[in-house]
């Protein structure tokens, strides 16, 4: 057999965080086939598309019935009437203008996030918050950004930035030159949040390093405290230093459906071996056009749904009861003497494992004696060790019926 493979997938951890989780509740429910599980791990949503976008779905999947009104290939880049929308709702409300061409609809922020790293060369230092969304690591491992993975749990050639208890989840600044900077916030997975100020100081070492901020805003819907920013371009100088990734999945429920965006500033340069600058927009688009086929037109007209007044106020409503979910797991959970942070501005509760018990201890205490799904904070990182995620994206029951059964156990 001579065909090689990509042996930078070699490195990667023998099994990758959900699949595991899936695996131990897939041998638990076979063996307690009675048992009622509540899942509170994998951060999908239980509320349905909405009356309006699902009105919206509908008629376009008629119109692709109908020969005068069938669509065929769209742009890659998604189509005009979504791109505006989301510019007019999302964008110039905050004082932030933006081009047609800026906007790239896609299939999701993960897919995204994940693909982004394809346009840049394989020797710029890229750092990432720890805890962190695994895809931004794994995809430059797969690359070839990194070397093994080493006892600590951090890849070799990554540059981790602490998110932990002491600095109150807040990362700081690499202390060394970076070229290519993961944030997320709200954050997954400590649902814990930058303010304007500290997320200017990234904005300001980026415009000083000449380096890249990649910012997943996938959950921007959730905040509720004022000085939380909703877009990294709120904060000045952004746009010639930031990507910004956004989603339809949980603000909106289209999980199922696919559904998401990536703000590509035209501003925004990286250079090539010579030194001469070149647009990332134009890269984005290059790779877009090669790769992309387009989300389909009915997922995008029930997309641009979601910016109607009647859409709007019903995701509203759908946010609502999600936060209202994370008030009870959070009160609850502090009412018996765990320590959590998260949840006021994020659908995820971090939440601090008792007895420094490891995160898969606790996982399988919650699996085993509760019947509760969590994720183990260990498989977002080195940093997440200690910790486990919980989501508020099941329904109003079954959050109430886990927190009553967790109440239950002896820590």
């Amino acid at each position: 057999m001579s065909v090689k493979i990509n042996e930078n997938y070699l490195l990667l951890q023998n099994s990758y965080l959900f699949i595991e989780i899936a695996r131990r509740v897939d041998e638990f429910q076979k063996n307690n086939p009675e048992i009622n599980i509540i899942r509170m791990g994998i951060g999908d949503v239980t509320k349905p598309l909405t009356p309006t976008v699902l009105d919206a779905f509908k008629n376009a999947v008629s119109e692709m019935g109908n020969e005068e009104t069938f669509m065929g290939y769209g742009p890659e880049q998604g189509y005009s009437f979504l791109a505006e929308a989301i510019i007019k709702n999302e964008f110039e409300p905050r004082g932030i203008d933006l081009d047609l061409d800026e906007v790239f609809i896609s299939d999701g922020s993960k897919c995204d996030t994940g693909n982004i790293q394809e346009i840049f060369g394989l020797n710029n230092k890229i750092a990432v918050t720890d805890p962190v969304y695994p895809v931004y690591v794994d995809t430059n491992v797969m690359a070839g950004r990194s070397g093994p993975i080493k006892d600590d749990g951090m890849y070799e050639g990554l540059v981790y930035l602490p998110c932990i208890q002491e600095n109150d989840f807040v990362p700081e600044l690499p202390d060394e030159k970076v070229d290519i900077i993961y944030l997320c916030f709200p954050n997954n997975p400590t649902g814990t949040t930058l303010n304007k100020e500290q997320l200017a100081k990234f904005v300001n070492y980026a415009r000083e390093n000449d380096s890249i901020i990649l910012f997943d805003a996938a959950y921007e819907k959730f905040i509720t405290e004022d000085d939380v920013p909703h877009s990294i371009y709120e904060i000045d100088g952004a746009k010639e230093v930031a990507i910004e990734f956004r989603s339809f999945s949980k603000t909106a429920g289209f999980t199922g459906t696919r559904c998401a965006y990536t703000i590509v500033p035209k501003e925004l340069k990286a250079v090539d071996n010579e030194g001469n600058p070149q647009s990332i927009n134009e890269l984005w688009n290059r790779r877009q056009t090669t790769k992309f086929n387009g989300v389909s037109y009915p997922v995008q007209k029930a997309a641009e749904a979601t910016f109607t007044k009647d859409g709007k106020e019903e995701i509203l409503a759908n946010i609502d009861y999600y936060m209202n979910n994370s008030k009870i797991i959070r009160e609850s959970l502090n009412d018996i003497g765990l320590t959590v942070y998260g949840g006021i501005n994020s659908p995820y509760i971090w939440v601090k494992t008792p007895n420094n018990m490891d995160s898969w201890d606790f996982f399988d205490l919650l699996l085993n004696e509760a019947n509760v799904v969590g994720t183990p904070g260990a498989g977002f990182g080195p940093s997440g060790e200690g910790y486990l995620r919980l989501t508020a994206f099941n329904t109003l029951e079954n959050t109430k019926d886990a927190m009553k059964r967790i109440s239950e156990l002896s820590f």
